[in-house]
């Protein structure tokens, strides 16, 4: 009787974790817009269905260059996700150092051809994500430094013919309509005094979550039917 029960107990937990290895992977791959401390990707988390899984890879400080050389971008492959999720651009930007510069136009758009080509060739489907707008006004409208990134990013998509979040545009649409008053309303406790306009708040996360989730519904139809 005991050998049975141990038997039963036994293959109940290989029926659990068959169960949670079916669960479809979404990996989100990017800089700390990303992160579940400062970005948006622990909202977005909260978005998935109970079956699906959702790893945050993303790290703070890392551009399209640096997520690879120091081996994260391998780590996310080792996941084996069904879906990735794939932003940079804040990183990239001149005045980061030579070890995570890259040129929208060129080296950047690489990268992100790399990335995509080699997400394929495991059976992942990646997703681009344009990065997120820095809340940062003048004269009424947002400066938008990141506009190169995220256009290289949407040349990319095109070309490719890979699903395009484009959290840029939309953020950009959502801030200026909001206006510098209440878009300051994302902002992160403020450090040494200073506005931290690139992060955001568990407000924030919230809405550029739903605006990614709801890009993600129109773009990629089998990942939106994971979302609630």
């Amino acid at each position: 009787m005991r050998t049975l029960l141990l038997l039963s107990f036994c293959l109940a937990l290989v029926s659990i974790h068959a169960d949670e290895a079916a669960k479809p992977r979404v990996v989100l791959v990017g800089d700390s817009t990303v992160t579940d401390a400062a970005g948006w990707g622990a909202a977005f988390a909260k978005l998935l269905k109970p079956e699906a899984e959702c790893i945050n890879l993303s790290a703070g400080g890392r551009s399209s260059k640096s997520f690879r050389d120091e081996g994260r971008w391998k780590t996310a492959l080792d996941a084996k996700p069904a879906f990735v999720l794939i932003q940079f651009g804040h990183n990239d930007m001149p005045g980061k150092g030579p070890h995570r510069e890259t040129d929208a136009a060129t080296t950047f758009r690489e990268n992100l051809i790399r990335y995509v080509d080699e997400a394929r060739a495991i059976g992942t489907r990646p997703i681009l994500v344009t990065s997120m707008a820095r809340r940062i006004f003048e004269d009424g409208k947002l400066r938008g430094e990141l506009k190169p990134w995220a256009e290289a990013t949407r040349i990319v998509a095109a070309e490719k013919g890979v699903p395009l979040v484009d959290l840029f545009a939309r953020s950009v649409e959502l801030l200026e309509k909001l206006g510098p008053t209440a878009a300051d309303a994302f902002n992160p406790p403020a450090k040494k005094g200073r506005p931290d306009r690139t992060h955001l708040n568990a407000q924030g996360a919230e809405v550029m979550a739903q605006i990614v989730a709801d890009e993600v519904r129109r773009v990629s139809p089998d990942l939106g039917k994971l979302l609630r």
